[in-house]
This record gives C-alpha cells, structure tokens and sequence, in this order.
C-alpha cells in the first residue's frame, strides 16, 4: 500500500470517529465503506462501525464487526464493552457476560467493567454473582442511586453502608 493511500484510509477513519462524536453514526459508516471492503478494515476501523451499528440500534449486525476488533485488539476494553452491550440487547445475557469477562482480563480492577458486570448477572437472576461483581467495583464514595430501567433490563442498586453493597433485582413486566 501506498503512502498516499495510508493518509486516505487514516483521513475516513478521524472522519469516521467525528462523526460519530457528532452522533451521526450514518455519516460514519460511509467513511468507513470509503476506506474499502470491510475485511481489510484495520481492529479500530471494526471498532468504529461497531460503534456506528450500535449507536443505529441494529445491535446484531454490530456484533460481527466488534468480535473481530475484540479478536484482533484483545486488551481494548472499549471494544469488549460495546460487544457486550450488543450481545445484552440482543437476547444473549450469557455472550455479553463472557465478552465483559474478557473485558476482566484486560483490565482486572476496572470499576465500571466490574458494575456492568454486575448489572448483567442480575438480569440473568444471578444474585449470588451480581453481588460479587458489584463489590468488586469499588464504588469511591456511598451512594443511594435507583434508576428507572428500559424493559428487559432489571437492577436497581443500593449502597446503604459503605462495603455493605445491596442488591435488589427487578422484573421487568412484560
């Protein structure tokens, strides 16, 4: 590849990330179709239409490109976290679980990898587990925080006593 064909390809990947900080993630995709077929997209460009799918709502076919920036850029937490979320909003609790497990191996004491963690074992009614991992996140100060949840998700956590984490699993009706 050419030098000037490095500078393009790097040119529709910033193009790709401002748009998607604008929140045009249509914009997005097509500097990245721009960049080439998508099997020569380098792990951030995967990233970055991940992104741009996920960002859309069309969470199933984001799945595809973040499992191969995940494969190919193992220790990018990012990539790990959006599978994840793709994963959980596309009826897969146990994939989203295994992907933020991965997300774990890359970095061990990362709090908010820690709390979605948690937050997702609760939706598979694992209390034992969500419990766990919510301790683990380490939050820096007491909190009492209770959020109003989308359908199929199904957590409200407490922090009534410093080190005392609480957990009250919610179902959402359907």
């Amino acid at each position: 590849m050419s030098a000037h064909d490095r500078i393009r390809r790097q040119q529709f990947v910033l193009q790709a990330e401002g748009y998607l900080e604008l929140g045009m993630p249509l914009h997005a995709l097509d500097a990245l179709a721009r960049f080439g077929p998508s099997e020569t997209l380098s792990d951030h460009a995967l990233y970055l239409k991940g992104e741009a799918l996920r960002a859309l709502g069309r969470f199933r076919e984001a799945i595809g490109p973040l499992a191969r920036a995940a494969q190919g850029d193992p220790g990018n937490i990012h990539v790990w976290l959006a599978l994840g979320w793709c994963y959980k909003r596309s009826g897969r609790i146990d994939l989203a679980i295994e992907s933020l497990e991965q997300a774990l191996v890359a970095e061990p004491g990362d709090a908010l990898i820690n709390y979605n963690l948690a937050c997702y074992w609760s939706v598979a009614n694992n209390k034992r587990q969500a419990l766990a991992y919510l301790q683990r996140s380490k939050p820096k100060r007491k909190l009492l925080y209770r959020k109003t949840v989308s359908p199929g998700s199904a957590i409200v956590i407490h922090h009534k006593k410093w080190g005392d984490p609480k957990i009250e699993v919610i179902k959402p009706e359907m």
